[in-house]
């Protein structure tokens, strides 16, 4: 059966997306399942501290333990090698975490580096690092799609400031920001904090002084594989880069090198949508992030560069028991697991007036032409939890030009500078609760809702003009909405 096959539960599905969009104009009661963000997935244990790290709700007994053991080695500490164990070493040499837990904590949403958080300060938050094309051999190979930067020469595709006994961190992050106001049309000022990003305390030599840096807070993990379940027509026929309709979005996909199928595909995840699955953003993770090798990443030096000999020349963790890596296959495809199951909470308020309030206001300023409110997952007999289900990200997965304000400057396969995927909005209001934080957009530098909106520029410039220019009553409803997401 072709993935993308349609069967009568997907059909029916998709009467009710039509249903609901039908009834879209009409904000005096709940969209058809729009309490249920994740469909039958959703999960309605307490909206606490572990909202985000519940299993999918119609998840068979058997795959349960599947979703144990895979959480299980999402929080794994890893251990330098050599170790007594050989099912826990191998981390670094370099590194940004010893946990995929300590970057996505409580499977939830990274915050940049402040005092408040000593204990985990800057790990959930890295900077990406890379250089523009140097010679034709590098824009030959950027234009074949099959990488979509070229890492900086010394330091590589990002910056990791931990290490193993004996060597040193690449760097430190240095965060420097400049206030300035925004006063709203009914006298309320807004407080922005613009970042400008540097690098201390190099310990390999300099910088390329062409260097591309773009900071990257850990984004929440809920509802990951229902977007991946989601067809590449589905979202791909929102696309408008010429903007045809002259409603000012010109959103369009990214188009990415899968690893695993060695062709361009969608990108899905990660903030400029450069990963197409979650297996290949979770081994890129364990390599990258942590210096651990998989079958399918094999360098047991992890993001070591040809310049960094001592990192090069440190112990792996490579053992015949672990399929000649540190990580198993089958220790990879239990985290793919547990991330594919982590399933969004119900929403318990849908009916309330300020809410409805708030979702007309949501929807009268633009907003939903990015955050495209819900889709029909296909039928994945592969992914039976997330297979045709109604669900409601609150994103089209495309990219968007935000503007200068929130540009980075820094491309990524097709994505230019500017440009950023949505970013899901489910479980949005839940932050808070979560990860004790509300910090906000792909750096954190939104200390609330209304800065993350103020924020935004380009292609949605004309939605936040309109949220800006909003009576006092109508802005707070709006944001009861996305709180209750």
């Amino acid at each position: 059966m072709n993935r993308r096959d349609f069967s009568l539960p997907v059909l029916v599905a998709a009467v009710l997306m039509t249903t609901a969009a039908s009834a879209a104009q009409d904000y005096s009661q709940p969209q058809p399942g729009e309490a249920l963000p994740g469909g039958s997935t959703t999960h309605h244990k307490q909206r606490n501290t572990n909202a985000f790290s519940q299993s999918s709700a119609n998840m068979s007994f058997e795959n349960e333990l599947n979703f144990k053991l895979g959480n299980g080695i999402f929080k794994k500490i890893w251990v330098p090698a050599p170790s007594s164990t050989t099912a826990s070493d191998g981390l670094g040499p370099l590194y940004n975490a010893r946990a995929c837990q300590r970057c996505h904590l409580k499977d939830g949403r990274g915050h940049p580096p402040e005092a408040n958080w000593p204990e985990d300060n800057a790990v959930s938050m890295f900077l990406r690092l890379s250089i523009p094309p140097q010679n034709d051999a590098q824009r030959q190979l950027l234009e074949s799609g099959q990488v979509g930067v070229i890492p900086e020469p010394t330091y590589g595709g990002q910056l990791q400031d931990l290490a193993i006994n004996g060597l040193a961190g690449e760097g430190r992050m240095v965060i420097n920001y400049r206030e300035t106001t925004v006063t709203l049309a009914d006298g309320f000022q807004v407080q922005l904090r613009k970042p400008d990003y540097s690098i201390t305390e190099l310990s390999y030599g300099p910088l390329h002084p062409q260097t591309l840096l773009s900071p990257r807070i850990a984004p929440p993990m809920i509802g990951l594989g229902l977007l991946e379940a989601l067809p590449a027509t589905a979202i791909e026929a929102l696309s408008d880069p010429e903007d045809r309709n002259n409603d000012g979005i010109s959103g369009r996909p990214n188009r990415v090198w899968n690893s695993f199928t060695q062709q361009q595909e969608l990108g899905r995840f990660g903030w400029k949508a450069g990963n197409p699955t979650l297996i290949q953003q979770a081994v890129g993770a364990f390599n990258g992030d942590m210096g651990i090798s998989t079958p399918f990443a094999p360098s047991a030096s992890g993001d070591c560069t040809a310049q960094q000999l001592d990192c090069l020349k440190q112990p792996n963790g490579n053992t015949p028991q672990q399929d000649n890596a540190e990580a198993s296959e089958e220790m990879v495809k239990l985290v793919e697991f547990y991330s594919r199951n982590l399933a969004p909470p119900a929403r318990p308020d849908t009916a309330r007036p300020q809410v409805l309030k708030g979702k007309a206001v949501f929807h009268q300023s633009g907003c939903a032409a990015c955050h495209q409110p819900s889709f029909t997952t296909a039928n994945r007999a592969d992914m039976p939890e997330q297979s045709a289900q109604l669900i409601w990200p609150y994103s089209d997965l495309l990219l968007h030009d935000m503007g200068e304000g929130l540009a980075d400057n820094r491309p990524e396969f097709l994505a230019s500078g500017s440009e950023w995927r949505t970013p899901p909005l489910w479980g949005i209001g839940l932050t808070q609760t979560v990860n004790g934080h509300t910090y906000f957009l792909h750096d954190g530098r939104a200390r609330n809702l209304l800065e993350a909106i103020v924020w935004h520029g380009g292609e949605a410039q004309a939605s936040r003009d309109h949220v800006i220019n909003l009576p006092t009553a109508e802005r707070a409803a709006l944001l009861t909405f996305l709180e209750s997401l």
